[in-house]
């Protein structure tokens, strides 16, 4: 049994994905917006507010596609083959580029990826059995794993953890949590693995680096992820990963609190009355996570629990908004653009990394410089869309702007012809 989609929360994952697709493709990383930009460590940024908003809404979204609470080990079953696909769909992003076959080179070695990410996309989100799920996700894992660790050149140092990667784990936790904890449990869980994370970073000393910190780099977190992903880690950093080990806990708290507002969402009482109850619990949560960055600073890359709590409260007073406003006072006239984001996330977050590494596969000479060549990205931009703009600012988010309609228009054909791509 499942329940009736919440067109709300399509909305809000909708604009959550669309914000997402903004910000991760700017037409210059040099030319961007503050709003736009990630903050430069702790702090919080509008654009910080987009990864907590997704695993947020992937919790509220767990009453409703479980509403009838059992768990056995064919449940237990379909919840692990869908989380390792979405690991799987994260992986596959950092292994694109550093796809061999035989001795392909330029366009034809970049026809073999792309149909090879084709292959692996329709086997990760194709509606088959859950046996040939099953089959398929653990042959797709233990190949990408086995190239990872087999000390082929190419794939020795393939990034490891990330955002899809994280996704995944967070919904296996929270969703046998739901299955199998009542409230009072899932609150316990919560309140331990913020305090705990919280005294983790905070008391332990960091082996090599002295006292216990927050800084970047010499982290309890970061010691963790150079230990356990030595060579597999974010290429930015090299030491550390900011979707690493110990962070993740964290981040399965921000999950388990947006699962407490869908059973929230679920309950037999008023809409009115629902609105009030979650909003409450929002400012509350926003206040508390102010307080706590007092002493553990609010940090996306850290995943502090000041911010699981600080963005689970503004994201439960965004949904708050948009329930009264769409399933309250019934004013949907506005929201078909963010609807048809919505409900293929998937097929976004996976293909909206995939495209700009094609464009960046693709290499022609630089009309201003006749011995360098560029990638067919950033001929696009240079030559098509900074000379239209003064400001290089407005030209690198007329480009992310152009992407997203190029995502609306995809979308609103996958909507209208009812072609919804799960995992």
């Amino acid at each position: 049994m499942q329940k009736e989609r919440l067109i709300s929360l399509d909305v809000f994952r909708g604009f959550t994905i669309l914000l997402m697709t903004i910000v991760n493709n700017p037409g210059s990383w040099a030319s961007i917006y503050p709003p736009l930009k990630h903050a430069e460590w702790h702090g919080c940024t509008p654009t910080d507010l987009v990864f907590p908003f997704f695993i947020f809404i992937m919790g509220t979204a767990i009453p409703f596609a479980m509403p009838t609470k059992h768990f056995d080990l064919a449940v237990f079953h379909k919840i692990l083959v869908r989380s390792l696909r979405i690991f799987c769909l994260g992986l596959f992003l950092y292994f694109f580029g550093r796809i061999e076959v035989f001795s392909l080179e330029g366009i034809p070695l970049l026809l073999a990826r792309i149909l090879i990410t084709f292959a692996v996309a329709y086997a990760l989100l194709g509606n088959f059995t859950l046996k040939i799920k099953t089959y398929l996700v653990l042959i797709i894992f233990t190949v990408m794993l086995f190239l990872a660790y087999s000390g082929i050149p190419v794939y020795q140092d393939v990034r490891i953890p990330g955002v899809l990667q994280r996704i995944a784990i967070v919904y296996f936790f929270t969703s046998i949590l739901y299955l199998k904890t009542n409230f009072k449990i899932q609150v316990a869980v919560v309140a331990s693995i913020l305090l705990g994370y919280w005294a983790l970073m905070a008391l332990i000393p960091v082996p090599g680096f002295g006292e216990a910190n927050f800084d970047k780099g010499t982290n309890l977190a970061a010691w963790l992820d150079n230990l356990l992903l030595n060579g597999h880690l974010w290429a930015a950093s090299k030491t550390w990963d900011p979707e690493g080990i110990l962070s993740t806990l964290p981040a399965i708290a921000t999950g388990i609190l947006g699962m407490f507002i869908g059973q929230v969402l679920n309950m037999s009482i008023t809409k009115v009355e629902i609105v009030k109850r979650i909003s409450i619990v929002g400012a509350s949560l926003i206040i508390l996570g102010l307080v706590w960055d007092v002493v553990f600073p609010i940090n996306k890359s850290l995943w502090t629990s000041s911010y699981t709590i600080y963005t689970a409260g503004i994201a439960t007073i965004c949904l708050a908004i948009l329930y009264y406003i769409i399933d309250v006072a019934n004013y949907k006239k506005w929201i078909k653009l963010f609807l048809i984001w919505g409900v293929n996330p998937m097929i976004v977050f996976f293909f909206s990394g995939i495209i700009p590494r094609i464009l960046g596969s693709i290499k022609m000479q630089n009309p201003q410089i006749a011995t360098e060549e560029i990638n067919l990205q950033t001929y696009i931009y240079n030559h098509n869309i900074v000379p239209l703009f003064a400001n290089p600012l407005n030209a690198s988010l007329f480009y992310a702007l152009s992407y997203a309609v190029f995502w609306s228009l995809i979308l609103w054909v996958f909507y209208k012809y009812e072609l919804i791509f799960k995992v």
